[in-house]
């Protein structure tokens, strides 16, 4: 009887594990990759402060040649400026609106073929959706998603047909709001959720030329729209949202990057991010065996957890609403 139990310890323990690895190994794709950005054409919208800045700095200082886009030209040549001084390297610029499709793609054809396309350009204004003007909504729907849509269309054609057959990216910018709704979010968690349906979908399109797609998702971030953002948070936002801390800007565009050239399908940016990534692995592509052995055997323990946020959520809400 003894022998029996400690058998089956022992398949518990060892054998099952290596077991469901071994598994995970044969059937993870896409499988892993390295995405080279000494050399390559890296393209960054919303490239003139905060996130796209510093993600510009990072590739730059790593030998990449950098074009950045943005609708202020001002603020782009604030940019190269910081930009040169740090690094000593120049930077393209291209004033353009990402809402306006012909000026998106006048602006890709003169950068020419892109290697790394970071589509990181997002507007956010937080507020009850009962109380938020439709005018706001669009503008987030416009330049988050829409914006999306019309960067990708028209780097794609080149980028499939780019002379350098190493690896290529294209990363989107989400948010943790992308992967959890928040009260005083709903316009801009839906475009923040929208960007994973549109990046699953469009890896499974370009995986053939090559071309990996990485989904970030930061935390808040400090950057010159954050402070603005906090006095406009509903009061019940700022309670919420007080449990997740802000990251710097260069912080976020290191792991940004980082996930980028490991070909990563979700990059998260903070430990909550990385439980955020488990607890919403979902349908998504995963590289990684070991990221995947994890999901696999932590999904029943995060979802208790997720429950156990969910709860606190709406009990704050529930107090909130008894006192006002």
């Amino acid at each position: 009887m003894a022998d029996t139990s400690f058998a089956y310890l022992w398949f518990l323990l060892f054998l099952l594990p290596i077991a469901l690895f071994l598994f995970l190994y044969l059937i993870v794709r896409p499988r892993p990759v390295n995405v080279p950005i000494k050399n390559r054409h890296v393209f960054i919208t919303g490239g003139s402060s905060g996130i796209g800045l510093a993600l510009a700095h990072q590739a730059a200082s790593q030998g990449a040649r950098v074009s950045i886009l943005s609708r202020s030209l001002d603020k782009l040549e604030e940019a190269k400026h910081a930009i040169r001084l740090a690094t000593g390297i120049d930077v393209a610029l291209f004033a353009a609106d990402v809402r306006d499709y012909n000026a998106v793609q006048r602006a890709v054809d003169e950068a020419g073929p892109i290697d790394v396309l970071i589509v990181n350009q997002g507007v956010f204004i937080p507020q009850e959706l009962e109380k938020q003007d439709l005018d706001q909504v669009r503008f987030m729907v416009d330049v988050n998603l829409m914006g999306s849509f019309n960067m990708i269309k028209a780097a794609l054609p080149k980028m499939k047909n780019r002379a350098n057959r190493e690896p290529a990216s294209i990363a989107l910018m989400s948010s943790q709001a992308g992967q959890v709704g928040i009260y005083g979010y709903t316009a801009y968690s839906a475009t923040k959720f929208a960007l994973r349906g549109l990046a699953e979908a469009l890896q499974q399109e370009v995986i053939a030329e090559d071309i990996h797609v990485s989904l970030i998702f930061p935390p808040d971030t400090e950057t010159p729209g954050l402070a603005e953002e906090n006095t406009k948070r509903p009061e019940l936002t700022k309670i919420i949202a007080a449990s997740s801390g802000a990251m710097k800007a260069d912080e976020v565009a290191k792991k940004a990057l980082n996930g980028i050239k490991n070909g990563s399908f979700i990059v998260a940016c903070n430990s909550e991010g990385f439980l955020l990534a488990i607890a919403t692995a979902g349908l998504s592509p995963q590289r990684s065996f070991l990221m995947a052995f994890i999901e696999v055997v932590a999904a029943g323990v995060l979802r208790i957890a997720a429950l156990y946020t969910q709860w606190n959520w709406y009990s704050i809400i529930e107090k909130h609403t008894k006192k006002k």
